[in-house]
């Protein structure tokens, strides 16, 4: 089982919207690199969810529920989709600046390079993200 982290705006659809509708396809992903990391994600696989936008903050776990599959929406090949359900809101979020903060994340792709929108993420990087965010493993 791999961890990931997955970027979304919050205005646009983000951990409150996901909790509603429970599942969601996982889409909107063009950049090369992120698809790349899309096409190994698989079913059961544990996700962080951060919001990005004026939030900039690691706000909840998320599942993924499905192996990656075409974009039934787009009709480019290369794209693909996951589904995703929401799990737990974190009992308190954890900002970018805390991690950037943290020199165990110097190399963190989120630190590292801002724009991805799908990173993996190592397995001591969830156990202390989880931990910031005061949740048990």
């Amino acid at each position: 089982m791999a961890c990931w982290l997955l970027k979304a705006d919050p205005a646009d659809y983000g951990y409150a919207d996901l909790e509603r509708d429970r599942r969601t396809a996982w889409d909107g992903v063009s950049n090369n690199l992120a698809l790349k990391h899309m096409r190994s994600v698989r079913k059961g696989d544990r996700v962080l969810l951060y919001h990005s936008g004026s939030e900039k903050a690691v706000v909840g776990l998320v599942e993924v529920v499905s192996d990656p599959y075409p974009d039934p929406e787009s009709q480019d090949e290369r794209l693909v989709v996951f589904d995703v359900a929401a799990r737990k809101r974190l009992k308190r979020s954890v900002r970018l600046a805390e991690i950037k903060a943290d020199s165990r994340f110097a190399q963190f792709p989120l630190v590292r390079m801002p724009r991805l929108s799908v990173m993996p993420v190592p397995a001591p990087l969830w156990t202390r993200l989880v931990r910031m965010a005061g949740e048990k493993e």
